[in-house]
């Protein structure tokens, strides 16, 4: 079985993933800094019969992305990376006038220290798979300027460019970053309190990643809408 590490597994996108990837007969190292949410996650993803290693922790520690990986390695290997846990900088999202440094740092060190940390950790692994893979989560707003989205924004800006430099310095692997677009999440909740727009389920983009994982095309920089289209 081919086995994938997702972080931030216990609600919203990492865990439609995981759903999605078990019922396709993956086994799964999940993480997440909820202790409790993350073993609901990981017994409900075990229900389709996958084996779940669930591991909750802060991905900013290296203790615990090396228990992530030697998790995998127990399990047979890293066929599959997702970096997927984010932290926003602060909550709600502020003006850059207004965004403490403490939150900026906190930003960058989950969203681009912590996952390359893990790809570093886990690339002996990734490297003797047949189809070895990393998926760094990505946002519009590391594209776009969206008032208040400044310090989250530059930090995925930052994991796009990491994975796409990966995807140079690595051709054996496929390395994509993916903007999964407008989602009804916990994180966007956090972000935007009160914004009652409403949004997709992250079920809904999950059919954009699978498409990825199955046809496998080259390394780069996706978004889910667009993917989504092409069906």
């Amino acid at each position: 079985m081919p086995v994938a590490i997702i972080t931030g597994a216990s609600k919203g996108l990492g865990r439609a993933l995981a759903t999605a990837l078990a019922a396709r007969g993956w086994d799964l190292v999940l993480d997440a800094r909820g202790a409790a949410a993350l073993r609901e996650a990981a017994q409900s993803v075990a229900g389709h019969g996958t084996r779940v290693e669930a591991l909750a922790g802060d991905v900013a520690d290296a203790g615990h992305r090396a228990a992530l990986v030697a998790a995998a390695g127990r399990l047979g290997g890293v066929d599959l990376l997702v970096s997927n846990a984010s932290a926003l900088g602060s909550e709600p999202l502020v003006r850059l006038a207004e965004l403490p440094l403490e939150g900026l740092r906190r930003a960058l060190e989950v969203n681009v220290v912590a996952a390359l940390g893990l790809v570093q950790e886990a690339l002996p692994l990734l490297r003797r798979a047949p189809g070895g893979t990393v998926i760094a989560v990505s946002s519009d707003a590391a594209a776009e300027a969206y008032a208040t989205w400044g310090g989250y924004g530059a930090s995925k800006a930052a994991l796009d460019q990491l994975a796409a430099v990966l995807a140079v310095e690595e051709p054996g692997l496929r390395v994509w970053a993916v903007d999964p677009g407008d989602m009804a999440t916990d994180l966007y909740a956090a972000a935007v309190p009160g914004d009652g727009d409403p949004r997709p389920a992250p079920d809904t983009v999950v059919p954009a990643f699978l498409r990825l994982i199955e046809e496998r095309p080259a390394g780069g920089r996706y978004a889910a809408p667009t993917l989504l289209e092409r069906r």
